[in-house]
């Protein structure tokens, strides 16, 4: 899937029939139909008991006149009253039924479908998730989910309720009098016909909505994540501009569906009047008793304000589905990484890397490696030099597979790492990064992973082994010292520091440093040397660094420039040739 594609699917433009995104909408309560089943049982009930009123009132009215009114005994009237608050405490007990089964039903639907969502984002390249802005895809795990929830624990009850009440009410309304039926069918037909429009405007209003609530999250996110740099180059106002720009489009897309509903409601409150009127001038016409006409009356209010209701509550639908769109428009793309069918798992490996004629680009012939080939033989300790842009960093990804190559093949141990399952690899393969990320949590958690299968001792030793017990015994909690987001509350040599702990912990056979001593002082870098002495010993290493420095003593040194090996050796045989790594070198120690 090319990035317009996939850039049309995260903005919701690509449309799903109405039918096909309600079967897949459905598909997720499967394991849930007995309580919908019991539900809806329990909405006819309900249903059908809140009908009994009107029919007792009509009774009420013919049988009653004001001699027997007068007349009623006491037990005759606490009787009804009691009859009465039976009645409403059992149609409130079947309510409260149908809340409980439909809270459980929809609460296990949104919980699958918020885990299909999260592990399909895991599940993608890196070069996916380049595309995919951060907000977005919270507004989608988090906002979309929610409302999906609501569609199946509030609104799906009420719009059955109300559907079931308007078909009830007719039926009994033709029983009693078909003339009058039938001008309330014409009435009928008009909702019916306008309601389809209706449904049709909002459903284009709510899409904007989404699109438009989606943009604007992927804006707060980006801007408080840079915040930093927005205060430092004094750029608050232009934000703030930018903000207001996206805050005044979504305003717009809100208040289109607020018209809409304005001009909605109001309509239908009009043909609910009108068929009040016509059916008393009718009804007095046609000299029909009292008791048909308060009964017709009665029912004629069952009858509008169910269909008024259902227009709150397609406004809630239609909410419902748009977000259900856009969560299908997300897990419709294919991840670009997947395990073959023919996948093995390994569980050791030797490190030996091998680069055949490998091409990769980011983007649709923007080649980052052009034919690039070597070989890395195992325990060696290879280093990778060249200009910003060269194709270092690019390299590491492409062994752990966070991106899928054009051209060539990847060796490890003579298998191609499209034949090894993805899990084993990343697990055999451990990364240092420049930039590490800390979770919220304890150093110790941060150390695990949170992996209860490492007890405290060996997280201990693991960061001794890299000297970050240095200045985690020091801490006030030591090991359960707080880590705020990011890792903010620690140095940038020491949260590097506990990304190595982290690494030897889950114990690699393959390391992988990219610019790990690129943002460090003098001490941390000496204390990182020496635990890079010590890493040497656990498997086949590959670094990439910009201080010649930390690379002096790699076992190969391999030069790129522009996507190619330019050339390649150990330290002094390079130096010797004289060649780019030779100017690197002189223009980093000569002076």
């Amino acid at each position: 899937m090319d990035n317009e594609e996939l850039g049309k699917l995260l903005q919701g433009d690509k449309r799903i029939p109405f039918f096909t995104l309600l079967k897949r909408t459905l598909s997720y309560a499967k394991g849930d139909v007995w309580r919908i089943a019991l539900a809806l049982v329990l909405v006819l009930v309900n249903v059908v008991g809140n009908l009994m009123l009107p029919l007792f009132e009509e009774w009420f009215v013919n049988t009653l006149d004001e001699n027997h009114i007068q007349n009623a005994t006491l037990s005759i009237i606490i009787g009804i009253a009691v009859g009465f608050a039976l009645l409403v405490v059992f149609s409130e007990f079947i309510r409260f039924l149908e809340a409980m089964l439909l809270q459980k039903t929809g609460q296990n639907i949104v919980e699958k479908l918020r885990m299909e969502v999260f592990k399909h984002i895991e599940g993608m390249s890196q070069n996916q998730l380049n595309e995919m802005p951060v907000g977005a895809l919270v507004t989608r795990v988090n906002n979309y989910t929610a409302s999906v929830s609501n569609l199946f624990t509030d609104v799906l009850v009420h719009f059955l309720t109300d559907m079931l009440t308007v078909i009830v009410v007719f039926i009994i309304m033709i029983i009693k009098s078909w003339r009058l039926s039938l001008i309330l069918l014409g009435f009928a037909a008009i909702v019916g016909v306008s309601s389809f429009f209706f449904a049709k405007v909002s459903g284009e209003r709510f899409r904007e909505e989404r699109k438009r609530t989606s943009i604007l999250n992927t804006f707060l996110s980006e801007n408080l994540q840079g915040m930093r740099i927005i205060n430092i180059f004094n750029q608050e106002k232009k934000k703030q501009a930018e903000f207001d720009e996206k805050n005044e489009d979504l305003r717009k897309s809100a208040y289109a569906i607020t018209i809409a509903f304005a001009f909605y409601r109001p309509f239908m409150s009009l043909l609910y009047y009108g068929a009040i009127a016509t059916t008393f001038g009718v009804g007095f016409w046609l000299q029909f008793n009292p008791g048909e006409i308060v009964a017709f009356y009665m029912f004629i209010s069952r009858f509008f304000n169910p269909i008024q209701n259902l227009a709150d509550q397609l406004n809630q639908v239609q909410r419902a589905l748009t977000s259900c769109e856009r969560l299908f428009n997300l897990l419709d793309v294919k991840p670009e990484v997947v395990d073959a069918e023919d996948a093995v798992e390994i569980t050791k490996f030797e490190g030996k890397i091998e680069f055949k004629n490998v091409w990769f680009a980011y983007e649709k012939d923007n080649w980052i490696l052009k034919d690039v080939s070597f070989v890395v033989n195992p325990k060696e300790t290879v280093a990778f030099v060249g200009s910003t842009g060269s194709g270092k960093t690019t390299i590491l990804s492409l062994i752990v597979r966070n991106y899928k190559i054009q051209k060539g093949q990847i060796l490890i141990d003579g298998i191609d790492i499209n034949k090894i399952k993805i899990k084993s690899l990343r697990k055999a393969i451990g990364q240092m990064l420049q930039d590490v990320f800390l979770f919220s949590g304890t150093v110790k958690s941060n150390v695990s992973l949170r992996d209860d299968s490492f007890d405290e001792k060996e997280i201990e030793e693991a960061c001794d082994y890299v000297n970050a017990s240095s200045f985690v015994e020091k801490l006030p909690n030591k090991y359960d010292e707080e880590v705020i987001e990011g890792g903010a509350n620690f140095s940038s040599g020491q949260r590097q520091l506990l990304s190595f702990a982290r690494t030897i912990l889950h114990k690699p056979q393959i390391l992988i440093l990219d610019e790990a001593t690129a943002n460090i002082d003098t001490e941390t870098e000496m204390l990182i040397q020496s635990s890079l002495e010590k890493m040497k010993n656990i498997g086949t290493m590959l670094v990439v660094a910009h201080r010649l420095s930390t690379i002096q003593h790699a076992d190969n040194i391999i030069v790129l420039q522009n996507g190619q090996v330019l050339e390649q050796g150990n330290h002094q045989s390079l130096l010797k040739e004289k060649g780019y790594y030779f100017k690197l070198y002189q223009l980093q120690f000569e002076k």
